[in-house]
């Protein structure tokens, strides 16, 4: 429990936690732009 007080409450910690969704929101944009690509791809090659 003190973790998440120090996460949420601290400077660092706020910084860390902003660092944990920027990277897991560019994650799940990479892989929706990838997954466009891949399906654009294989349609093209039918």
């Amino acid at each position: 429990m003190m973790a998440w007080e120090l996460l949420l409450s601290s400077d660092v910690g706020l910084m860390s936690l902003a660092v944990i969704v920027g990277v897991l929101v560019i994650g799940v944009a990479m892989s929706k732009m990838y997954a466009r690509k891949i399906e654009e791809e294989s349609g093209q090659h039918k």
